[in-house]
């Protein structure tokens, strides 16, 4: 049997459940949302990049705050079901683009903003991302990434991970705030404001989203079951395997003089 590319399980994974994304009210809402309308209704007429868009929902909610969106994934079905939605909703503003987040079709300092919401936990190579978002930023611009982050302490780390990578096998990492850091210094940036949520995830329509097949699905319970204690309490593990991530968005600036 021959092995897939990381970009083709990303593919593989989000193309067939493309729809899924759209409608996820985990996706669809939150105060990370909120707050990114907020960023942009200070900035009118910013233009964006919505990196690793997935369902669209950071481009429908800067095409509403006022901006002129691109809407940039690796998956087409992805694209499509965005533009369509898009289209649905009466945002004549979003353009779609398909492409991997190391490697961005796009000239130096064109985008007033980039911003990223789940997505940068399946980026093979994170450092070179940041690199491409920093290029095409412009020196007043702003980055704005949004994601499930890692417990800073070990347990909770690898109990985390083993279960995404189980659910699905496009997970790379999700990295702890103090890891995002020191990734987004290195890539030029300043990091600013952190907010932090704690999403509940509902376990049957966590897995549904991702088509987990029944062995891994088990596999998740049985880690759940043998979890330790403080896993347990901190993850908030209910009996239906419904438990709570850990999410934070973090602001940042690029770094002058760089």
């Amino acid at each position: 049997m021959s092995a897939r590319s990381h970009a083709r399980h990303v593919v593989d994974q989000f193309g067939a459940q493309a729809s899924a994304y759209v409608t996820s009210a985990v996706h669809a809402a939150g105060a990370d949302l909120d707050r990114i309308g907020v960023l942009l209704r200070a900035r009118p007429g910013a233009q964006v990049l919505d990196l690793g868009c997935g369902g669209g929902h950071v481009a429908f909610t800067a095409a509403a705050a006022g901006a002129a969106v691109t809407a940039y994934d690796l998956s087409a079905e992805m694209l499509a079901a965005v533009s369509a939605e898009a289209s649905r909703r009466g945002l004549d503003r979003i353009e779609t683009r398909q492409g991997g987040a190391e490697t961005l079709p796009f000239p130096d300092a064109i985008f007033d903003a980039v911003l990223t919401r789940y997505s940068a936990h399946h980026w093979r190579d994170v450092p070179a991302a940041l690199a491409e978002a920093r290029r095409v930023l412009r020196p007043d611009g702003l980055l704005v990434v949004s994601d499930i982050v890692a417990p800073e302490d070990p347990l909770l780390d690898t109990h985390l991970q083993a279960v995404e990578l189980l659910r699905d096998p496009s997970h790379v990492r999700d990295y702890r705030v103090s890891e995002w850091r020191a990734l987004l210094e290195a890539a030029g940036f300043e990091p600013g404001a952190v907010m932090a949520s704690r999403p509940r995830m509902d376990f049957a329509s966590w897995i549904a989203r991702m088509r987990t097949p029944e062995i891994h699905v088990a596999a998740i319970r049985a880690l759940q079951a043998a979890a330790p204690a403080e896993v347990t309490a901190h993850f908030g593990i209910e009996a239906d395997g419904s438990f709570l991530l850990d999410a934070a968005l973090i602001e940042a600036t690029p770094r002058l003089g760089r």
